[in-house]
C-alpha cells in the first residue's frame, strides 16, 4: 500500500486544524464553513476515511508513527545488513559493483 508523504499529511492537517478554528470562531460565515468542509474532504482522500474527525486522527497517528517505528526496527543499516545476511553469497553483499 501507497501511504502519502510526511510532509503533505502535516501540511494539509494544519490546514485542517487552521480553518476548523475559524470555523468554529465564525459558525454563521458560509465561506468558511465551505472552506473547512473542503480541507476536510481533502485530508479524507489524502488518509483514505470517509469522515474528516477520523482523517484527522488518522493523519496525527500517522505523523507520530515515524519515531516510534524507525526506533522498533533499527536502523537502515542494521535493516540492510539483515537483509543482505538473508539473500546471496557473501561476495555479492561487499563488491557489487563488480557482479
Amino acid at each position: 500500500m501507497l501511504l502519502p508523504a510526511k510532509a503533505e499529511v502535516a501540511r494539509h492537517l494544519q490546514r485542517y486544524r487552521a480553518w476548523e478554528r475559524a470555523m468554529l470562531a465564525s459558525p454563521a460565515d458560509s465561506s468558511v464553513r465551505a472552506t473547512f468542509e473542503d480541507t476536510g474532504y481533502t485530508l479524507c482522500v489524502l488518509m483514505g476515511k470517509r469522515c474528516a474527525r477520523e482523517a484527522a486522527d488518522a493523519a496525527e497517528r500517522y505523523l507520530r508513527s515515524d519515531a516510534a517505528t524507525s526506533l522498533w526496527k533499527g536502523s537502515p543499516r542494521r535493516r540492510a545488513k539483515n537483509v543482505a545476511r538473508r539473500s546471496g553469497s557473501r561476495s555479492a553483499r561487499r563488491f557489487p559493483a563488480e557482479h
